[in-house]
């Protein structure tokens, strides 16, 4: 057992004794293509909430901050993170997305860049939606829905597939593809929560 499915194991145990973990949407994550998993941000726990159901591995993006602190920096890539400078223009990290997704692996994303603060949802950053439009994975539009409340509902909803062929044949902007991933993601919030 790898450090990912160890650390999956223990994370989803954690979770399921701790809240009323729910979780929707699973059948709708592609089994062997690229995926292109994108999540609102509301907690610390949301990269490790977002995998542990899924039977699939997540590589994520991190910020590059994290990867300075010595423990940090030897566990978080073999739990599948790689750093990313804020505002997602790291040429590097973009490169390594891309990799990943044409190796038909999962890249996780939570496009807002950051925690919200709020809970609600802040506009997302143009980096996704170069990914959406730059490869031919899947993109599939996930929320988290807490709050993080011991012994409270918790749920992670994975929805069904983006199309974007309308948008490439229309030669979109990473911004107008990041904005329709980001109408996405609300739309799952606002039909989950509190449902």
């Amino acid at each position: 057992m790898n450090l990912y499915t160890a650390g999956q194991t223990i994370c989803r145990s954690y979770l399921s004794t701790f809240y009323k973990v729910q979780v929707i949407g699973k059948e709708n994550i592609p089994n062997h293509e690229g995926v292109l998993l994108c999540c609102n941000h509301i907690h610390l726990m949301d990269p490790p909430f977002l995998g542990s159901y899924i039977e699939r591995p997540i590589h994520y993006m991190a910020k590059a901050e994290l990867f300075e602190a010595p423990i940090l920096k030897s566990i978080l890539p073999k739990l599948n993170a790689f750093p990313v400078r804020r505002g997602m223009s790291d040429k590097q990290a973009l490169r390594q997305g891309l990799r990943i997704l044409k190796e038909q692996k999962i890249l996780g994303i939570f496009p807002e860049g950051t925690r919200s603060e709020t809970g609600q949802l802040q506009k997302g950053l143009a980096g996704v939606g170069f990914f959406a439009l730059k490869t031919d994975a899947q993109v599939v539009p996930s929320a988290i829905i807490g709050p993080y409340k011991l012994f409270k509902p918790l749920k992670v909803v994975y929805g069904k597939p983006l199309n974007f062929d309308k948008l490439r044949e229309e030669k979109a902007s990473s911004e107008e593809a990041t904005n329709y991933i980001m109408k996405a993601i609300a739309e799952l919030i606002e039909e989950h929560n509190g449902n």
